[in-house]
């Protein structure tokens, strides 16, 4: 886990991956790895699709760049609050995925049973209220989910989602994409069929 090249290595292999399904349009997003007792994230002003090692920084979790001429994402807050959260959390990607950030932007979280392979991976992913990006309010109305959750819509912004592996982390991400435009879909052909209780209970007892 602790090897700097390679958590490096494994931040640009999923940036890119990030791209490609168009997570991270643009500039948009960032990706970070726990290091012992420091962080690695991307750089402010790069893109999770075409990263470089030089736009992966060290930093303390006071959010001080270790690398001279390297300045952290500017989220960097909002990782450094979950990883104190959480400490068997390893990796955390933000990304301002379409579909997702479409339910961040209308205000509506997922909370719905829909699916059962969603409540089974998600339990549900709610909505966190809007605050300005990379300030403290913002780290504030987001981590205090990530204390029952893995995941977390940001109203107006996009999606958070964390976990002990970069490769979960990321399968979550392709899921709940999914997940958001089938929901939209449901939308269009009327209305989704809401599982009730005593089944969406049935699922959760199998974690």
């Amino acid at each position: 886990m602790f090897y700097k090249s390679s958590l490096i290595n494994k931040i640009i292999k999923y940036g890119k991956k990030c791209g490609e399904k168009n997570f991270s349009p643009g500039y948009s997003g960032n990706i970070s790895a726990r290091y012992k007792d420091k962080m690695l994230i991307t750089t402010s002003g790069s893109s999770n699709g075409y990263l470089t090692r030089n736009q992966v920084v060290l930093t303390d979790f006071e959010g001080k760049s270790l690398e001279k001429g390297k300045k952290p994402s500017s989220e960097k807050f909002l990782h450094i609050g979950i990883y104190k959260l959480r400490p068997e959390i390893n990796y955390i990607i933000h990304v301002h995925a379409p579909y997702l950030s479409s339910f961040a932007s209308a205000g509506k979280d997922l909370m719905e049973p829909i699916m059962a392979e969603n409540v089974f991976y998600f339990g549900g992913i709610p909505l966190a209220d809007y605050a300005l990006p990379s300030t403290k309010e913002l780290v504030d109305n987001t981590i205090k989910y990530f204390d029952k959750y893995n995941a977390v819509l940001m109203a107006n912004h996009g999606f958070v989602v964390a976990s002990q592996t970069i490769e979960d982390a990321y399968m979550r991400l392709e899921l709940a994409e999914s997940y958001a435009n089938i929901v939209l879909n449901t939308y269009v052909l009327g209305a989704a069929k809401i599982l009730p209780p005593f089944e969406e209970k049935k699922i959760l007892d199998l974690r």
